[in-house]
């Protein structure tokens, strides 16, 4: 490159002495200067035209001729156009691929920019969402799915767990929306028909609200009539009392499993909210620390720790549920001679209910599951405290109820802490409630 600069140079410097030598007979020599330096311009200023003519006019032919610093400018020009052109024949054809293999979903894919306006769609987002490419193209998204779950889920850009609510073109249809954020808070957003899944679900919702409900009407009838017996076991032999007393021991057992889904199938049946109101947590504590102290028989140390003077509005009979819930699991678990603290304190804006214990403790890799139905960590040691491996799924069912969600914390040999996390909204201040009341 420095050669074609040199080149230039004496270019330069031969016009100007040639323009000097042909002046200088002529006394003007300034001026056979100015007419070199002019032709040199001249040139310049052709080569600057063509290369303006080329780049406007024709920018896919080949550049124009030139030597000197001129021609390796249009051949670098030429090269990087052409490698230009290749890079975005290759970002065209693989957006093409996407583009089709997104078409080829049967989910729905929606790219919105960072103002939440639709930018594409693939053809299932017509189907699912009714979507019209002439009309709908630059509308926000919340203009087309109203749903205020669906608002509010957009604008609370807390997109960890799916939103599952009904097509806005067809109700019968069930639509599961994640959305995720990505590049300049662009998103992009996902719908599945689960419309299946959903029938299935109900359908095993009924099953076992059906179930529990025929269940409990014969075994009403078989405890009355072993309780009945149960006041003769004196005149009955030996084996026959202990006979009786096992099968109303696993009738009881049966009654409780039967009670508890029928609760966790009114959980998700219900909507909730109708019988919400402030609640008087210290009372609350207080009362299911008696029943614990009652399962317990002196064998466990529990007290009531009121941090937060708040109340919290919900139904008293579901979080009642879900607190002795977690207070009889560490009743059965934490094992004897522990310590019990049922608490109730301030976390951020809102407030925990937090059941602790200083037992034997769980392993994390179970942590994840607990929640499930029938999930048992020790099958063994939960038949033979009574337990039925619905308490923790009937606490999940009631947070969600009350936008509220739970923590585990525990450790082998370090207790275990189950800590219910209200939001602030759940919260009420007491001098208020009073008020209202």
């Amino acid at each position: 490159m420095g050669r074609l600069w040199r080149r230039e140079f004496w270019r330069l410097a031969t016009l100007v002495a040639i323009g000097a030598l042909v002046g200088w007979p002529l006394s003007a020599t300034v001026a056979g200067i100015a007419a070199g330096l002019l032709l040199c311009l001249a040139f310049h200023l052709r080569q600057l035209h063509a290369l303006y003519q080329w780049l406007t006019l024709r920018p896919q032919e080949e550049p124009p001729a030139a030597s000197g610093l001129w021609g390796e400018l249009f051949d670098r020009l030429y090269r990087y156009q052409k490698s230009q052109r290749l890079t975005q024949q290759r970002l065209r054809a693989t957006l093409q691929r996407i583009q089709e293999s997104s078409e080829a979903m049967r989910d729905s894919v929606v790219m919105l920019d960072h103002h939440g306006d639709l930018e594409w769609w693939n053809s299932a987002a017509e189907r699912m969402l009714g979507l019209k490419p002439q009309l709908d193209r630059g509308q926000h998204i919340t203009n087309l799915l109203r749903d205020p779950r669906f608002v509010n889920y957009f604008h609370g850009r807390d997109y960890r767990e799916p939103l599952t609510l009904p097509s806005p073109i067809d109700e019968s249809m069930i639509l599961q929306f994640q959305i995720t954020l990505y590049g300049d808070d662009e998103r992009l957003v996902m719908a599945r028909d689960i419309t299946r899944l959903h029938r299935l679900e109900q359908m095993r919702r009924d099953f076992v609200a059906n179930v529990s409900h025929e269940l409990r009407t014969p075994l009403t009838v078989l405890a009355g009539y072993l309780e009945t017996y149960g006041d003769m076991a004196g005149q009955l032999p030996p084996r026959m009392g202990r006979g009786l007393s096992q099968m109303k021991a696993q009738t009881d057992r049966m009654q409780n499993l039967v009670n508890d889904l029928l609760l966790l199938s009114r959980l998700e049946i219900d909507q909730g909210g109708r019988d919400d109101a402030p609640l008087a947590m210290g009372e609350l504590l207080k009362s299911v620390q008696n029943d614990a102290m009652a399962l317990s028989e002196g064998r466990q140390s529990i007290k009531v720790e009121v941090e937060e003077p708040r109340a919290l509005v919900g139904s008293e009979q579901e979080i009642r549920s879900a607190l002795s819930n977690l207070a009889f699991n560490a009743v059965r678990y934490a094992g004897e001679g522990r310590h019990i603290v049922l608490r109730w304190r301030p976390r951020g804006e809102g407030a925990c209910l937090e059941v602790e214990d200083d037992g034997e403790g769980i392993d994390p890799v179970h942590l994840p599951r607990l929640t499930e139905r029938f999930y048992r960590v020790d099958k063994g040691r939960s038949t033979a405290t009574g337990g039925t491996g619905l308490g923790l799924a009937i606490v999940k069912h009631v947070l969600l109820r009350h936008d509220a969600r739970l923590e585990i914390d525990s450790h082998p040999g370090r207790g275990a802490t189950f800590r219910c996390l209200f939001p602030a909204e759940r919260l009420r201040d007491t001098t208020e409630s009073a008020q209202r009341a």
